[in-house]
Parts: structure tokens; C-alpha cells; sequence
């Protein structure tokens, strides 16, 4: 049950980044009227959840220096990246998730850290 509340925390995440910054795209228009857009959009939500999974902690460990140093301001750069990694993932499996550059990648990865942070607040707190 668990896991999947993270998966719908991080598809609503990622739908609300897709519509809020521009630079990223969700299919053609980021509607979601059909159901296979829905399900574009929770296989790209595993894929994302896949990545922060596998490669994340690699990276933070393999950078460890730049966000103490930074104060963890260095940890939206991962963040970034990883978000770009998913879209190239995505990209070559033709689902149709893009992020057209790094700032996009920032500011994306940032809404989907609020979002996702006031889902599971609020989910949690009515658990």
C-alpha cells in the first residue's frame, strides 16, 4: 500500500511539474484524457522513483564534498540531474516525457520536491 501512495505522490508530482514549468513536456499538451496517458504517466513516476532509487544515492555519495560545501543547495543539482536522467530514459522508451535543459530540470525537480513534500504531509497527517 505503501508504495503504491509514493507512486501516485510522484505521478501528482510530476504532473504538476509538467504543467507548471515550462521546459517540460508529459506527451502531447499534458492533458491526460485517455487512459494510456495515465498510464505514460505512472510508468514514468516508477521510472523516476527507479532512478532516485538506484542512482541518486550513488551520485550524492560520489559528490559528498559539493553539497557540504554548498550547505546542500548541491542536492537540487543531483535532483536535476536526475530528473533529466528519467526524461532521456523516457525519451528512448518513447513515452513522451521531455525537459528541454538544465533550468527546467531545477525548477521541476524543485516543484516536484514541494509538491511531493506537501502530499505526503497531508497524507500523512489524515492517516
Amino acid at each position: 500500500m505503501a508504495f503504491l501512495v509514493r507512486l501516485l505522490i510522484s505521478a501528482a508530482a510530476l504532473f504538476v511539474a509538467a504543467r507548471v514549468v515550462p521546459g517540460i513536456r508529459l506527451g502531447e499538451g499534458d492533458r491526460l484524457n485517455t487512459p494510456s496517458d495515465w498510464m505514460t504517466l505512472l510508468v514514468v513516476a516508477v521510472i523516476f522513483g527507479v532512478v532516485n532509487a538506484v542512482v541518486w544515492p550513488v551520485v550524492f555519495w560520489l559528490t559528498l564534498p559539493l553539497p557540504l560545501a554548498t550547505i546542500g543547495l548541491f542536492v537540487l543539482v543531483i535532483n536535476a540531474l536526475m530528473f533529466m536522467l528519467t526524461s532521456r530514459i523516457t525519451g528512448a522508451l518513447g513515452l513522451g516525457f521531455r525537459v528541454d535543459g538544465f533550468v527546467p530540470a531545477v525548477a521541476g525537480a524543485l516543484v516536484m520536491s514541494i509538491v511531493s513534500l506537501l502530499l505526503n504531509y497531508f497524507l500523512a497527517a489524515n492517516w
